[in-house]
């Protein structure tokens, strides 16, 4: 009997209306486009506007589009994982927030918090369920609302997050297509470097916290872009070393959103050339764990049956990891 893999079968995604230009940006703290542009290769970001809107908000068109795409109804979902940095509340979890808006009766869900890794911990999440032949649909979204827990007089991250959701769906595959291997590593040593300090149960909110603006992400840049650069392109390298492909067998390379800088690295490392390296993020900017997501929408249609997609990922805590899949249609 043939291994049963876990296929993308459909992809979707959704970015607000709202365009934030690193013009605009200039009029707000002390910044200007071509400095943004040459430490990050980003020129505009989406910010979700809007009065009680939240992260689910996005996730329900790129999901309701998802599944109208895939030809399926939302009761035949058995699971959503949502990978989030900003869910809408602490509890409920979103997941099921989403599913409640989708009407997603059958499925069970659950939030999970890697960061800008989220997105690949939760497709490897998703992939045992289908492996194990409990579930034959689980959808994996990943999207933030970044513009909700950034400081826009802060120029060090403000010029860096935006909003943005997308969705996988997952289902069994025994022709060889699908998640065939994926490296996940974290080290909670970074935290003190990428974090946002209130709001958990270390530190509830309270006038203090409000006041020292605890409650905004706080990065040192150059910690992260030092670790990140390095950690990411390794192990990129190595899921590839490790099943016997170079940068030729690579169709698409799909790097997390973050820096051009750090992209270029995760390119040049694996030996990938830049026409198979997917960048968005000069329209985008960085969606944390909608960057991958997003990718794969936007470049659905060059995609060819049986192509090998090399995805790559770091985040905060740190987090980092890479997944080799194949292409399933």
């Amino acid at each position: 009997m043939s291994k049963v893999h876990a296929a993308i079968t459909a992809v979707h995604g959704y970015v607000p209306d709202y365009v934030l230009t690193n013009q605009e940006l200039e009029t707000m703290v002390d910044t200007n486009d071509e400095w943004i542009t040459s430490r990050t290769g980003i020129k505009e970001r989406r910010i979700l506007k809007g009065e009680g809107l939240a992260t689910s908000d996005m996730a329900v068109p790129a999901v309701t589009e998802l599944l109208k795409k895939r030809g399926i109804g939302a009761d035949e979902i058995d699971l959503i994982i949502f990978c989030t940095t900003t869910p809408d509340m602490i509890f409920p979890a979103t997941a099921n927030i989403l599913a409640h808006k989708i009407g997603a009766k059958n499925a069970w869900g659950f939030d999970l918090q890697a960061a800008c890794s989220g997105f690949l911990y939760g497709l490897t999440s998703g992939a045992q369920f289908i492996e194990s032949g409990k579930h034959k649909k689980v959808l994996v979204v990943g999207g933030d609302k970044m513009s909700a827990i950034v400081n826009y007089k802060d120029r060090a991250t403000c010029i860096i997050f935006g909003d943005g959701c997308g969705a996988a769906l997952l289902e069994p595959n025994e022709e060889g297509n699908g998640l065939i291997d994926s490296i996940l590593r974290s080290d909670g040593a970074g935290g003190q470097y990428l974090n946002l300090k209130a709001g958990g149960s270390l530190k509830p909110a309270s006038h203090a916290t409000v006041d020292a603006g605890e409650h905004y992400a706080y990065q040192e840049g150059q910690a992260v872009f030092k670790f990140a650069v390095t950690n990411m392109a390794d192990v990129a390298h190595e899921v590839m070393e490790r099943n016997n492909l170079t940068g030729d067998d690579i169709a698409w390379l799909v790097p997390h959103q973050a820096n051009k800088r750090i992209i270029d690295a995760t390119a040049n490392r694996t030996g990938i050339s830049p026409e198979k390296v997917i960048i968005n993020i000069e329209r985008y900017g960085n969606t944390t764990n909608g960057t991958i997501p997003l990718c794969l929408w936007e470049w659905e249609s060059k995609f060819k049956k049986g192509d090998n997609l090399i995805l790559a990922a770091f985040g905060g805590g740190f987090t980092w990891g890479s997944v080799y899949l194949k292409w399933a249609y």
